[in-house]
């Protein structure tokens, strides 16, 4: 082993360990790594930026503008809904139906995308059959990536790892060659969905009080400004009470009437009603300095927080979001929505104090009280999934039925070798352009560049091992496997293992690094057994999609974390299982479908 692949294998460790640990962006680390393996001469300046014109990033680009121009139409909620109501009698066909549909629709549409949409759906249908959205939205994640691996548009990791073979002059992935065993998975994880998950999953979620679910009550209460407090006369904005105690005025009531808009313009007077949120120590120190009656021994509960004009909803952070990386205060959150933040909910932590300072994540779940008049346009917005509202409707205008049709027809002429699956988006991305169902400005804020970058600034790595031979000397150790089996069973043990790490290693860290990674090594294992690379090209593509064990593993997955109200053994308990099944499906079926 020379000094070059110890150093390069060296990097790979340090990155794999700051991907793990979350140390900085996965985007960040991507370009430093780039930048690293350029400087050190592993890679020059072309094979550097070589990612940025792959054609799988660009397609990944592109699909994410066909997927929001489709969502736009709603057409997959009204068929969603429809086709759910054919059960409506019967629970768990209802249910089936449910997560068959989202299986099929990620298929052709990003497995994000396909769950963002669903999530109200999926609550909307627990109250209906009055379960526990905690019993309904793991199943949801897991039919989206039981669907990703029916076709190659399915996951960016399919397209990744087709566009990597194609650089070995191997035969590119064809769009329907994953649907055999990716039906097979299906019928199997959805029985699995159905049938053991109920079992399995905690009842912890709740539909009930948005209130109570956020642990809020200590948290909000009223005050009554007397007749000796300074600030009568005065307004929020003049008496900086945010500032200086931390306490945020949600609205004002005055006899009969309640402000909840404008408010830093409102003159206090005595006798008015405030109704604050902060926390208990400084709310002791404002009502001693401001000299106002405190009104907390009455509980302010969900219907008298949201009044007459408010109402009280949670919206989830999308992939896609600005928000991400900001706080509340840098957004000018209540300026730009019209809405107040009442708490953040991230995994098993819900913050409640001085909230407007955390940077926001992807998959966080804000508590929000907004005026009923602002929730059409935060609906719309491409920065919150709002989970509690949900308007099921086609949403028509001229030529709106090309958005439905773009990518089926895609799908339908790359499959017949008609046209390149990229020139196929990227001309259907051109007709919805034109025929305004999507504006360039909502292109560019639907494409989520985290990935696109990440995506393109890691494919450096695979070309790094190519050049230093170290994705030859990883594949050559791997098939020394062989040697402990008989010659004629070896390449199916080799197989059964490389699914297996691809599986564990995609649990931990990116599905796209993962493949990246280890698609080299596949090809070289097969190329060092003397046997055909492809059916481990295949395990490599379901493995990466396989990520069931953790909330970190792949991106569906960690957006019903909070929304279900889930914990981290929870996705072990549920996940260990399946992953076990898939592992040995895979084994037994990948050389079936893809001889040796």
């Amino acid at each position: 082993m020379t000094i070059e692949i110890v150093g390069l294998l060296a990097i790979l460790a340090l990155i794999l360990i700051l991907l793990f640990l979350e140390a900085l962006p996965v985007d960040v680390i991507a370009i430093g790594l780039m930048v690293l393996l350029w400087l050190l001469g592993y890679i020059d300046g072309d094979e550097a930026i070589s990612g940025f014109s792959n054609k799988a990033v660009l397609t990944v680009a592109v699909m994410f503008v066909l997927s929001r121009a489709l969502v736009k139409t709603g057409i997959l909620e009204n068929l969603i809904d429809r086709l759910s109501k054919l059960g409506q009698k019967r629970k768990w066909i209802g249910i089936g139906i449910f997560l068959i549909l989202v299986s099929l629709f990620s298929g052709f549409i990003n497995n994000v995308a396909a769950v963002a949409i669903c999530i109200p759906m999926a609550i909307k249908l627990s109250a209906k059959f009055r379960i526990s959205p905690s019993k309904l939205l793991l199943p949801l994640s897991y039919a989206a990536i039981f669907g990703g691996t029916l076709t190659l548009i399915g996951t960016s990791t399919n397209l990744l790892v087709s566009s990597i073979i194609e650089d070995h002059e191997i035969l590119p992935l064809g769009m329907f060659e994953f649907l055999g065993l990716g039906s097979i998975f299906l019928i199997i994880g959805t029985a699995y969905n159905l049938i053991i998950l109920p079992r399995i999953l905690p009842s912890r979620a709740s539909v009930s009080s948005l209130v109570g679910k956020y642990h809020l009550t200590t948290y909000l209460t009223e005050f009554e400004i007397s007749e000796l407090s300074p600030l009568i006369n005065s307004t929020c904005t003049g008496s900086k009470l945010n500032e200086t105690y931390d306490v945020t005025i949600l609205a004002i009531i005055r006899g009969h009437i309640r402000y909840s808009t404008n408010l830093r313009n409102i003159k206090f007077k005595e006798g008015d009603i405030l109704i604050t949120k902060g926390t208990v120590s400084n709310f002791l120190k404002f009502r001693d300095k401001e000299k106002v009656l405190s009104l907390s021994d009455i509980k302010i509960d969900e219907k008298e927080l949201r009044g007459e004009e408010n109402i009280l909803v949670e919206g989830l952070v999308s992939q896609e979001s600005g928000l991400i990386g900001k706080s509340l205060k840098d957004i000018g959150f209540r300026r730009k929505f019209g809405a107040f933040v009442l708490a953040i909910s991230r995994q098993s932590t819900t913050f409640k104090e001085k909230i407007a300072h955390i940077k926001l994540k992807f998959s966080d779940t804000l508590l929000l009280l907004i005026p009923q008049s602002q929730l059409l346009s935060l609906t719309e917005s491409s920065d919150l999934i709002i989970l509690q509202k949900h308007d099921i409707r086609l949403h028509k205008h001229r030529f709106w039925w090309l958005a439905i049709l773009i990518i089926p027809m895609i799908m339908a002429t790359a499959a017949m070798g008609l046209i390149d699956i990229l020139a196929g988006a990227l001309l259907g991305a051109f007709l919805l352009f034109i025929t305004r169902n999507i504006s360039t400005q909502e292109a560019y804020q639907n494409i989520n560049w985290q990935v696109i970058i990440f995506v393109a600034a890691f494919i450096p790595l695979g070309i790094a091992m190519e050049n230093t031979g170290a994705a030859t000397l990883v594949g050559h150790t791997i098939s020394k496997i062989g040697d402990f089996f008989p010659a004629h069973i070896a390449p199916y043990a080799i197989l059964s293992f490389t699914y297996l790490i691809t599986s564990l290693m995609t649990e931990v860290l990116s599905n796209n690094a993962a493949a990246i990674v280890l698609t080299p090594i596949a090809i070289a294992t097969a190329n060092g057994l003397g046997v055909d690379p492809r059916p481990f090209i295949f395990a490599i593509c379901y493995a990466a999609s396989a990520s069931f064990m953790t909330p970190i593993g792949y991106k569906t997955n960690l957006m019903v974390y909070s929304p279900g109200k889930y914990r981290f053994s929870d996705y072990l308990k549920a996940g260990a299982p399946l992953n076990f099944t898939f592992w040995v499906l895979a084994s037994l079926l990948i050389p079936v479908f893809w001889p040796f």
